[in-house]
């Protein structure tokens, strides 16, 4: 097992604790079926609906178990972060529970369905260019400024624990899982699934599925140690950002494989669930099934939990509709 020195690692006694903390905040989100995508990937798959969840994705249980970990003292000067979208509404609707300031630093090629939806719940932007770089470089001028506690989208132990409550849902609803399968950008709701499964169903294989023009995690992966790009480029928005040593940690130690899919395959995949399903998902949460679609082999014959993370997805600009 690789180490992660210096690094504060949440342990499921930390998952049991933001259940409780979170609960009075969250939904306990459903689990759906489809005798359609069952046929067509020979496999029993589990829908994980987090794209119903408050403020529309998973997130908003790592942002609410951060917010409402606070003390007082602490929550008085707020929380802030930086986001391509869903943390910076889910850690603003989970400020606006508290009572408390939310400051967010928002890529400007953000969706305007995500930076809408941030101000609704009263959060703060800040706008900075579209890479890794900028986007903490306009961060630590907020900060510095506000003196707020940061809440790192996916590389803070509060989070993890927070989204490994979503996989604990999961496996009380579907028995007898074989695999589970969620997005990777940053990582959290990997790290969260696998913070969660490693402790009380270690045969339940981890999946990751992600991006092919934003495969860094993949690369990682392969490589042994974090690669990271600083602005890649695809239609799954949620999904641009690197792993960190935190999210490594879990991603090294415990996930089976990475997988990737085409932009293309991407985008057929959310117009399919979208057409069969009849549900509202943005293109991250297509990326798992894009990769089960493509590599049948792997999941033919499995029950297999696929996360859908998340519902923000801008109405006005579909990806298979052209301008």
């Amino acid at each position: 097992m690789k180490d992660a020195p210096e690094m504060l690692i949440p342990t499921y006694d930390d998952v049991l604790a933001a259940e409780a903390r979170i609960t009075p905040y969250i939904h306990r989100t459903p689990v759906l079926t489809s005798s359609y995508f069952n046929d067509l990937t020979g496999a029993e798959l589990f829908f994980k609906c987090e794209n119903f969840q408050k403020a529309g994705a998973f997130k908003v249980r790592g942002a609410s178990n951060a917010v409402f970990g606070l003390s007082d003292a602490m929550a008085a000067k707020g929380v802030a972060t930086h986001s391509s979208g869903n943390h910076a509404l889910s850690l603003s609707y989970a400020a606006g529970r508290r009572g408390i300031p939310c400051h967010v630093v928002m890529p400007r090629t953000a969706p305007q369905a995500k930076k809408d939806a941030v101000r609704g719940y009263g959060g703060i932007i800040t706008e900075c260019e579209p890479s890794t770089s900028s986007r903490e470089a306009v961060f630590a001028e907020v900060q510095a400024k506000t003196g707020a506690e940061f809440v790192h989208p996916y590389n803070d132990p509060r989070v993890i624990a927070g989204q490994g409550t979503c996989s604990k849902e999961l496996t009380a609803q579907v028995e007898g899982l074989d695999a589970v399968i969620a997005p990777i950008g940053g990582g959290g709701m990997i790290s969260g699934t696998c913070l969660t499964l490693s402790t009380f169903a270690p045969q339940v294989k981890i999946y990751a599925a992600e991006p092919e023009q934003a495969d860094d995690a993949c690369r990682s992966f392969k490589a042994g140690h974090i690669i990271a790009d600083d602005a890649p480029n695809t239609v799954a928005d949620g999904l641009k950002v690197p792993l960190k040593e935190l999210t490594w940690h879990f991603v090294s130690n415990h996930v089976t494989d990475i997988l990737t899919a085409s932009e293309e395959e991407i985008i057929d995949a959310m117009k399919l669930i979208w057409k069969r399903m009849k549900i509202v998902m943005e293109p991250s949460s297509a990326v798992p099934l894009a990769t089960i679609l493509k590599n049948r082999d792997v999941f033919a014959g499995k029950r297999v939990g696929v996360i859908i993370t998340g519902g923000n997805v801008d109405l006005d600009a579909l990806p298979w509709i052209k301008a």
